[in-house]
């Protein structure tokens, strides 16, 4: 009986944890023309990065928060298109922990025109004592 209980159980909490975990939403028009872009970036990006333009926390705020596999904050980091698909293409700059080809071909082509568009929006907070 108790395992009929705890396995429900566990199921609910996982599920709660992953759903506060990455974003928060699209919240582009959908006549956007970056609104499939951003869809796809939500899906398979957002987990280890920021863009507030659609609610995405992937990246650590602080440097008390960092993880290995934080990636860049797009809300202060722009990037062109050309230099999106190469990290696309190359697993990233470093190559250190962002899976090669997460998504391709024409995908690959809407998440760059999206984050092209989007990131790189809000200046940088001043570095402080704590990082």
């Amino acid at each position: 009986m108790m395992r009929r209980i705890a396995l429900p159980a566990l199921v609910l909490a996982a599920g709660v944890t992953f759903a506060a975990c990455g974003s928060q939403g699209v919240d582009l028009a959908e006549n956007d023309p970056n609104r499939e872009g951003a869809v796809l970036f939500q899906e398979n990006c957002a987990g280890c990065h920021t863009l507030s333009e659609i609610g995405a926390e992937g990246s650590a705020i602080s440097i008390g928060d960092r993880e290995r596999v934080d990636g860049p904050n797009f809300d202060q980091r722009a990037e062109t298109k050309d230099q999106i698909l190469y990290a696309i293409r190359n697993g990233g700059f470093s190559g250190a922990v962002m899976p090669e080809n997460i998504v391709t071909g024409e995908e690959a082509e809407k998440v760059a025109d999206f984050l092209a568009e989007y990131a790189g929006k809000e200046k940088p907070p001043p570095a402080g004592p704590n990082g």
